[in-house]
């Protein structure tokens, strides 16, 4: 037998830029990013949420007007595309299918761009989009969410959900940019403000326990929206996560073992239970919750660490806990933990769920124990049935 062993690699660099009003008149951001002159204007396309759109109705005009200022380096190609937002509208293929006939149509090249405005959901979609368009345009994100600047729009996955599973259609796609503008966190739902402080908590657990004596010490000023301590969270936990995917050894998720997901095979299953009534931040959180006292029960952590950690948590507005929890099944068995056997699949090969192992580092565990897990979804019952999103 003959073979011939191929072994690539790829070095791949972008920008995350924290930043405010992106698109006025003094802010240098975009053009430093894009400072080297190219061949012929480079066609643009823009997509933006449309609960963005409502919120800031100046945002689109904006925009046209920063690539009408700069003609020789851009062209925007048509109106710009408003697509809904949220998880309930990211199953939803016609959204995608949008994207890729108006770049059909508009005879887009490789060395396009697509810009995509909103928060984690749209970028989802839209980065699947330009991922399958010519096998990839270049992706710029403008992550909208607290959730979606420190973790969800800046990594390198894109995709939807599809045949009642989470993230079933997608690809691994890095952007060429990502420009968090903090202006937008002010006009945030309250939902959506908390819901993302959960990838703060899900990384600080598992990684930085400087990062949660922050998050406890700060999570009054945290809940009132306080702009410099928000800011320097998001900074800090887009940075771990960035560095995990840069440093972790597996940033396509070719292994069984992923740190980031930690509290998310509950919050997975949580999501379609609920059919989105509970956002993916806040299913996160009643997912981290479910996961720390399940750790707590397995003598991962102590109980003081485990109150410390539900009652920052609490005093930021996570969830604790969802009536969906309590939703069975036709064999009568609790409907969540069905989320087990799903999550494996999307991992892939042996269970691999990651818990906390003390505050600031973690553990592979190969099995949860139902007995165990009934025990904590009772005492979150009886201690945080108010703490409901």
């Amino acid at each position: 037998m003959n073979v011939i062993r191929q072994k690539i690699k790829v070095a791949y660099e972008y920008p995350v830029y924290f930043t405010r009003g992106l698109f006025t008149d003094g802010n240098p951001t975009f053009d430093t990013c894009f400072k080297s002159a190219a061949a012929e204007p480079h066609k643009v396309m823009v997509c933006i949420d449309q609960g963005v759109a409502r919120v800031w109705p100046g945002l689109a005009r904006d925009i046209e007007m920063f690539f009408a200022a700069r003609p020789s380096r851009f062209e925007l190609i048509l109106p710009i595309l408003r697509l809904a937002g949220g998880e309930a509208a990211k199953k939803d293929w016609r959204q995608v299918n949008k994207i890729l006939e108006l770049a059909a149509e508009r005879q887009v090249c490789r060395h396009s761009f697509l810009l995509a405005v909103g928060g984690g959901s749209l970028l989802d979609m839209a980065g699947l989009a330009a991922s399958l368009i010519h096998r990839g345009l270049r992706l710029l994100r403008m992550p909208t969410t607290v959730l979606a600047q420190c973790d969800g729009g800046i990594g390198v996955k894109n995709g939807i959900d599809r045949y009642g599973a989470k993230n079933f259609l997608g690809t691994f796609a890095p952007p060429t940019a990502v420009f968090n503008d903090f202006d937008f966190l002010a006009t945030l739902p309250t939902a959506y403000w908390c819901g993302g402080l959960a990838e703060a908590f899900k990384v600080a657990l598992i990684k930085d326990a400087e990062l949660f004596e922050s998050l406890l010490a700060g999570a009054d000023r945290l809940r009132r929206r306080e702009p410099k301590t928000a800011a320097a969270v998001i900074e800090k936990t887009a940075r771990l996560h960035l560095d995990h995917i840069r440093d972790g050894g597996d940033p396509f998720e070719f292994g069984s073992a992923r740190p980031l997901d930690f509290g998310h095979w509950a919050a997975h299953k949580l999501e379609t239970l609920s059919g989105y009534r509970v956002g993916h931040g806040q299913a996160v959180a009643v997912g981290i919750a479910i996961d720390t006292c399940y750790a707590s029960r397995q003598g991962l952590l102590d109980a003081d660490q485990r109150d410390r950690i539900l009652k920052a948590m609490r005093q930021v507005g996570l969830p604790l806990w969802a009536p969906e929890l309590r939703q069975t099944d036709e064999s009568g068995d609790l409907a969540i933990l069905a989320g087990i056997e799903e999550f494996r699949q999307h991992l892939g090969g042996r269970l691999a769920i990651t818990l906390p192992k003390g505050i600031g580092d973690r553990i592979e565990v190969h099995e949860i124990k139902r007995a165990a897990l009934h025990d904590v979804l009772d005492f979150l019952e009886a201690s945080y049935a108010e703490c409901t999103p």
